[in-house]
């Protein structure tokens, strides 16, 4: 590890402390690199550097909206190469949450969320994405036959 002098103003320290205190790090070093990491992340994703994600869409919806529930099921069928899982979630009398596992190329998981969230009826939706390698490896799985397929792995920032 390296050291590393920063300077930040009063404002902003308060912040962090607070942050700290919120989210129970020992130390600000750990917060500040949490932080870096986070940000780095956020600037790969941005421009369009991270090519493969592994994601989680979670939106709430009226689930008495016109069609909605069969809108969204057909969007996610044509979409069976992004969309992994969803799990259903009856919050009350009218909301439902759901929660969609998804993974592949970045631009495209992100677009079927912008779908999503943009349907009449979904009233909040968020998508959350995990930078992902996606490499072929050649081995056996329970002594069965070597072979190459897909593995993913999840890119580690600092």
């Amino acid at each position: 590890m390296q050291r590393v002098t920063i300077v930040l103003d009063d404002d902003l320290m308060e912040e962090l402390d607070r942050l700290i205190a919120l989210r129970g790090y020992q130390n600000r070093s750990e917060a500040i690199r949490d932080l870096a990491r986070a940000g780095i992340r956020q600037a790969a994703q941005d421009s369009g550097a991270v090519r493969q994600c592994a994601a989680a869409l979670v939106y709430v919806y009226d689930h008495g909206a016109r069609e909605l529930s069969k809108r969204l099921v057909n969007y996610f069928h044509g979409h069976h190469d992004l969309a992994l899982a969803t799990m259903h979630i009856h919050l009350d009398h009218e909301n439902c949450l759901e929660v969609t596992a998804m993974r592949g190329p970045t631009d495209e998981v992100q677009h079927v969320a912008d779908r999503v969230i943009a349907e009449r009826g979904v009233r909040y939706g968020r998508l959350v994405t995990l930078p992902v390698e996606v490499a072929a490896e050649t081995h056996s799985h329970g002594g069965g036959a070597r072979r190459k397929h897909p593995h993913i792995h999840v890119r580690q920032a600092g």
